[in-house]
């Protein structure tokens, strides 16, 4: 069950269309683009995804559209936190009816308790008890090891974790438990190098869904012992991400895909869109980048 979860797997965009609504023909076209660079498998409705501010009956399309045009080829994590808990089950239920290999959920983040996380992630864990279940870990107010020890005997189909955060140490500390049987994704993009070398099992990211190519470079050269050739990989691959991170990634991320040729459209609030002195600041930054040829890989 657990072998499928490894590699590469992009923080899918939610394309939206003129009047903010899912824009099916352009996540058709970001899901062929990504099976075309050969991904390993996606995770939708994150915080890439917007998932949180998208109405359940539209994460419930974008699941179907994506899950059907996927066809089984790769598997598919479909997050589903929700602000109300009775959608977050409800999603979850709808993952596993529609062929979702697995189902993931952030840690509440306006939630500072550990007793009320860990009562969350059993109830929400239970809604699907034949899918496979990560905990999302991205809340500096939670102690995470804390959790993921307490949950370990406690929810029987929670598989691991995708872990969004700089410290490799507590990152380590997690993959560990479970006598090691924890499946464990690196979240944070800028780090990728890092976690490979410490033996996570994959990357889950936002710039992956334009230069997954990159990381999966990272990877395999970390694997083969270049850490050299991967170190450098990432300095190349954060320029990039730095020079989104200037402008406000949300809006760049929609743009940096409208030049690979898929028309996102715009993110929605509180994300912000770009300004056209942003996106020409931005296609002016990515020119002294290695852009173009990290997107080619």
């Amino acid at each position: 069950m657990m072998t499928q979860f490894v590699g590469i797997y992009p923080a899918l965009v939610t394309p939206s269309d003129a009047n903010g609504g899912v824009n099916v023909s352009a996540l058709e076209q970001l899901v062929d683009y990504l099976l075309a660079k050969g991904i390993d498998g996606l995770y939708i409705g994150g915080t890439t995804g917007e998932g949180i501010y998208t109405s359940v009956p539209e994460r419930q399309q974008m699941a179907e559209v994506v899950l059907r045009r996927v066809g089984g080829r790769i598997p598919v994590i479909v997050h589903v936190a929700s602000i109300a808990f009775a959608d977050a089950q409800a999603l979850a239920r709808h993952a596993a009816q529609h062929g979702a290999a697995g189902f993931a959920s952030i840690m509440p983040p306006t939630y500072n308790s550990t007793a009320s996380v860990i009562a969350y992630y059993k109830a929400l864990a239970a809604s699907a008890p034949s899918l496979p279940f990560f905990s999302y870990i991205l809340n500096p107010h939670i102690d995470p090891v804390g959790v993921m020890r307490e949950l370990m005997g406690a929810v029987p189909n929670l598989i691991g974790a995708k872990y969004t955060g700089p410290n490799m140490y507590e990152m380590r500390q997690i993959m560990d438990m479970n006598q090691g049987k924890w499946v464990t994704f690196s979240g944070m993009d800028e780090e990728c190098v890092y976690a490979a070398m410490m033996g996570v099992d994959g990357a889950i990211g936002s710039t992956l869904n334009f230069m997954p190519g990159a990381y999966r470079f990272i990877r395999d050269a970390v694997a083969h012992g270049d850490h050299a050739a991967a170190q450098d990989m990432q300095i190349k691959a954060n320029k990039v991400t730095a020079a989104m991170i200037e402008v406000g990634f949300g809006g760049a991320l929609r743009e940096v895909l409208r030049m690979i040729g898929i028309d996102a459209g715009e993110p929605r609030l509180p994300s912000l869109p770009l300004s056209a002195e942003a996106r020409a600041s931005l296609r002016k930054a990515l020119e002294s980048t290695d852009f173009a040829a990290l997107v080619a890989l």
